[in-house]
């Protein structure tokens, strides 16, 4: 695919901001660095970092939010740690890469609604419900039940509007998603998941899960690995800007993003409890030097500047700044 002079103009001016690069300690550390001086270089200018999730219990959490901090605070040449929405806007003004943590699933809480306070004052800025399996906030979306928001839940939902973590319903069952779209009186995120009218796959949403994402004034970031894509043999670009065309055909490019959602070590092959759908690596995937051909696509396929620049991160960008206290 060729690349034309507005897409490498965009690529340079516009905000990109990928919502999920899972980055606990799964493969060879010094990956996790390559990959975002990766994404640095190709054009991005902010990433979210799963540091935990529902596999790690408190202690484990608190290890790995240290340790990150720690790295990044200690880098200030080439990072800056984000607190505030403003801080992504510096970044991008200072050449930097601006990162973000979040949590793949809610057990870090460890049954009390007092760390989601301290875990935001840590840098966890979203938090997903469930990672894929039954918790005690509710059902993951590879359970076999289809439980919905427990009480416990709908609290801890209510204690994140209050403090100010953006709520995200990716990899949670159907019905719990739907209880907390009920439940809270803030933007509702879908950090990574794709149209499963186009792929039939567990892990992506349904279109009522998707319109009461953005009636809650939230945004749903498209995943760009090929099992939830739908991989087929057309190529995985194309695959990925027609579940971005499907989605903002039915509620508007406004809650559209990205998460591509990389494995930095494609070497490492996990199938766990936590991790059903994992393929034997490598996974195919759109790496972050394709990000020009991204953009590309999405002009091609007729969105305008403003909904592109929406798409590539201002749209996480509007409903951060809703949130974030």
């Amino acid at each position: 695919m060729e690349v034309s002079d507005q897409a490498r103009r965009l690529q340079s001016e516009a905000l990109i901001w990928d919502m999920t690069l899972p980055y606990t300690d799964y493969g060879d550390p010094a990956l996790k660095v390559a990959m975002l001086e990766r994404m640095a270089a190709h054009g991005f200018d902010a990433v979210s970092l799963t540091v935990g999730g529902d596999w790690m219990e408190l202690p484990t959490t608190i290890q790995s939010i240290a340790k990150e901090r720690q790295y990044f605070l200690s880098r200030p040449d080439d990072y800056v740690l984000i607190e505030t929405a403003d801080d992504i806007v510096r970044a991008k003004h200072e050449n930097k890469l601006a990162v973000g943590f979040h949590f793949q699933g809610t057990n870090p809480i460890a049954h009390n609604l007092a760390m989601v306070e301290l875990y935001y004052k840590l840098g966890i800025r979203h938090m997903l419900m469930c990672y894929n399996v039954k918790t005690p906030i509710g059902d993951g979306c590879q359970e076999q039940t289809d439980g919905g928001l427990s009480r416990l839940g709908a609290d801890l939902v209510r204690e994140m509007n209050r403090v100010g973590m953006l709520v995200d319903v990716a990899h949670t069952g159907y019905r719990t998603s739907m209880d907390v779209f009920d439940v809270s009186d803030e933007p509702v995120i879908i950090s990574h998941a794709n149209a499963r009218a186009l792929c039939d796959h567990t892990r992506n949403i349904k279109d009522d899960q998707i319109v009461a994402c953005a009636n809650s004034g939230g945004v749903i970031g498209v995943i760009a690995f090929g099992p939830v894509l739908g991989d087929d043999g057309t190529p995985l670009v194309d695959l990925l800007i027609r579940h971005i065309r499907y989605m903002a055909n039915l509620v508007g490019p406004q809650h559209v993003g990205l998460a591509l959602d990389l494995i930095y070590d494609q070497s490492v092959s996990t199938r766990t409890m936590w991790n059903p759908y994992f393929h034997p690596r490598p996974i195919p995937d759109i790496p972050p030097e394709q990000m020009n051909l991204i953009i590309e696509g999405l002009l091609r396929d007729g969105f305008s500047e403003d909904e592109t620049r929406g798409i590539l991160g201002e749209n996480w960008l509007a409903v951060a700044r809703k949130v974030w206290k």
